[in-house]
């Protein structure tokens, strides 16, 4: 996949989206601590406000690190939002770095609190759908200082530009059911949903079908 051209004024700047590089890396995970910081998802799995940033950095960037991988981790022209895609037949991570995921968790949560983090991990993987081709957004998130400006949405359109290029549907899981309709204006449709270990709210998984494009 290459970087989609400039799009003048898009996000009030003078350069669209580009592709990150593993130079963008630590931004890229910086733009997902802000981001993610208190949906009710993952403020769940890492429940301490004050240590979470630092728990993020170490998480998200595991992922991160996996993504970059393949060239579809996007920035917006200002580094102020990231959508990260993983395409079809890709994986989150490789097989090293995947091994890295519990014993990472065990040791940020301690070992009891790790095992229904661990569970949602697994529950995360039984609903994402195996029987077609498509592109993932696993992340999507704008940095606290930018958000409530369309730059995260705005990046998700461009974005979904590729995708439907390539003739191809996408899938999503919405950590924060209030995102539900606006994913929906982007063509997505619920696909289905699964509760947190503990039952306290649930995350919902989204689908949108390949689209006609030209």
């Amino acid at each position: 996949m290459t970087g989609m051209p400039g799009t003048p004024g898009l996000f009030g700047q003078d350069r669209g989206p580009r592709v990150a590089t593993h130079d963008d890396r630590d931004r890229v995970v910086e733009i997902l601590v802000g981001a993610f910081h208190d949906d009710p998802t993952w403020s769940w799995a890492f429940p301490d406000p004050d240590t979470r940033p630092a728990q993020y950095r170490r998480f998200w960037g595991l992922f991160v690190d996996g993504a970059l991988r393949y060239p579809n981790v996007w920035l917006t022209g200002d580094a102020s939002a990231t959508a990260v895609w993983i395409p079809p037949g890709g994986t989150e991570m490789s097989e090293e770095q995947e091994a890295r995921v519990a014993p990472l968790v065990t040791e940020l949560l301690g070992e009891r609190a790790a095992v229904p983090v661990l569970e949602l991990f697994e529950a995360f993987d039984r609903a994402h759908p195996r029987d077609e081709p498509h592109y993932y957004l696993t992340l999507l998130g704008t940095h606290p200082d930018h958000q409530g400006r369309g730059r995260g949405l705005g990046l998700l359109a461009e974005t979904l530009e590729v995708v439907d290029a390539a003739g191809l549907p996408a899938y999503l899981e919405a950590s924060n059911v209030a995102n539900v309709a606006l994913y929906e204006r982007h063509g997505f449709g619920v696909h289905g949903s699964f509760p947190l270990p503990d039952s306290s709210g649930d995350v919902v998984t989204m689908w949108r079908p390949a689209q006609e494009h030209g």
